[in-house]
């Protein structure tokens, strides 16, 4: 299988990282491609949002050789769709890693163990950029950065491809920038429109046409356990997220070249 493996990051909180995690993970799979959901961030939110067990074996247990990885994955509600979960215990990692050789590199060999089980794997790492995110950026092929349409959200993303630019000279040359999500759109706003503007001009076609409206059902889903395609397939963000992940497909997808005459 040809798979790949994408960080979705961003080092400032409550942009709809997790949520862009849970969404677009459960929508590719209800197109047909098998996803894995790795949850990096010691909080568990995207493990308890697609409604899974963080108590047993984790990405911890895999990623410090406790327990085989693919023993620590669990199915979801959703076909197709898998988690590797996490908890508080991910916290320990952290401090246990910085007295490690080659330590940036525990998650992409935890990940390549079962990287060709899945066309997609994402990982939700922690909104901050320490040796947990850091493994998140070493073990991906590209970087898909989810951002609310709010006045300093340029500000966090210069600091991001700064970043990026950095561990692409010290841990992993190949990564990339897979897209740019607009999060939490309010069309209301004359901001809303200008931020939208600045982000198109700085990123341009790694922007991705569809955008990620606010939404109630959105915001309520993960206290069911669920991503809001199932929680509520009719609301416009179930459409979103839906229409996100076929964009992200056709992206995604080699286009042919037409023969010559």
């Amino acid at each position: 299988m040809n798979s790949k493996v994408i960080t979705i990051a961003n080092q400032k909180g409550g942009v709809g990282k997790t949520t862009t995690a849970i969404n677009l993970s459960a929508s590719l799979a209800t197109l047909g491609k098998r996803v894995l959901a790795v949850d990096f961030d010691p909080q568990g939110n995207c493990s308890s949002g697609l409604g899974v067990d963080k108590n047993a074996n984790t990405i911890y247990e895999a990623m410090m050789g406790k327990a085989e990885t693919k023993n620590c994955i669990r199915s979801t509600k959703i076909e197709n769709l898998f988690v590797l979960p996490a908890n508080i215990n991910l916290t320990g990692a952290g401090v246990e890693l910085i007295k490690m050789d080659n330590r940036e590199y525990f998650l992409k060999k935890t990940i390549d163990s079962v990287r060709d089980d899945y066309d997609y794997i994402f990982i939700d790492c922690p909104p901050s950029l320490g040796i947990l995110t850091l493994n998140g950026f070493a073990a991906a092929d590209s970087v898909l950065v989810p951002l609310q349409t709010e006045f300093f959200a340029m500000e966090g993303m210069t600091q991001l491809v700064n970043t990026i630019n950095r561990v692409r000279k010290k841990v992993n040359p190949n990564l990339t920038i897979e897209g740019v999500v607009m999060t939490m759109l309010d069309r209301r706003t004359n901001l809303t429109d200008d931020v939208v503007r600045t982000v198109c001009g700085y990123f341009k076609e790694k922007v991705y046409r569809t955008m990620i409206p606010r939404n109630v059902r959105i915001a309520e889903a993960p206290s069911f356990g669920e991503p809001v395609i199932t929680h509520d397939e009719t609301c416009i963000g179930s459409q979103a997220y839906m229409e996100l992940a076929k964009e992200f497909i056709a992206k995604d997808t080699p286009q042919s070249v037409p023969k010559g005459e």
